[in-house]
């Protein structure tokens, strides 16, 4: 190897993200004395928001560190659980599912159907809020403020991977699962007009979205969401007992 290269060490948990045929343990990147560190770890294709940390030498150091040859450089995963400012997300438009479950939590997660990939980073940026995604090169925008790749195929699988980074706190059966507004509880008689009969006759019990003014009752679907719930639940005071 000349000197005019440095080799970088990505951790395995990255491994994913690299381009094909860059896969090894130990990468050999060419140094031209111009590009920061930053851009050479986007160039093997690791989202900068899924970087942890930089460390060139043994020394930690930033995305505009530009390499020189003979550099040794370790690309770390982001801590988990990430500490955040606000627990406050976005979900990109493949993320529905993943949505109704973050709202089921109490999480504030912003979600809309329709949101191509600039207004998802304006919207991310001007409320300062966590884009979600599995899109790679969405992460890669510069214009991003902050976001995270989400793991899993199946929406509770991507669950339990965005609670395992983020942690953020719980409030269950705290905001609309439709557009995530506050919910509140409501006297039955206010509500009875937006009901079918057979939900007047069996139910007593009921929340109101203040946003929308959509209706919850503890209903047929009551027992899956509550098993979400105290799955979540259960998950996180584990994670909060741990030394």
């Amino acid at each position: 190897m000349g000197t005019t290269e440095a080799v970088v060490t990505v951790a395995p948990e990255l491994r994913m993200f690299l381009r094909r045929g860059r896969r090894a343990e130990r990468i050999a990147v060419a140094c031209d004395g111009v590009s920061s560190l930053g851009h050479v770890v986007e160039s093997l294709g690791v989202p900068r928001t899924e970087v942890g940390g930089l460390v060139v030498n043994g020394q930690p150091e930033t995305a505009r560190y530009r390499p020189s040859g003979g550099d040794i450089v370790q690309v770390r995963a982001v801590p988990r659980p990430q500490p955040l400012a606000t627990a406050r997300f976005l979900l990109d438009v493949h993320l529905g599912a993943l949505a109704r479950r973050l709202r089921l939590l109490g999480v504030d997660a912003a979600y809309a159907n329709d949101a191509d990939d600039d207004r998802l980073i304006a919207q991310a940026n001007a409320e300062k809020r966590v884009l979600l995604t599995q899109d790679r090169g969405l992460l890669c925008r510069r214009k991003l403020w902050a976001g995270a790749f989400v793991h899993g195929a199946r929406p509770d699988d991507q669950l339990r991977d965005v609670l395992d980074r983020f942690a953020p706190p719980l409030a269950p059966w705290t905001r609309c699962t439709r557009c995530n507004g506050r919910l509140r509880p409501v006297a039955k008689p206010l509500v009875e007009p937006l009901l079918e009969p057979g939900t007047r006759r069996t139910y007593q019990e009921f929340a109101q979205c203040q946003a929308c003014g959509q209706v919850y009752w503890r209903g047929a679907h009551a027992a899956r969401l509550t098993a979400i719930v105290d799955g979540a639940s259960g998950a996180a005071s584990r994670a909060g007992s741990e030394p």
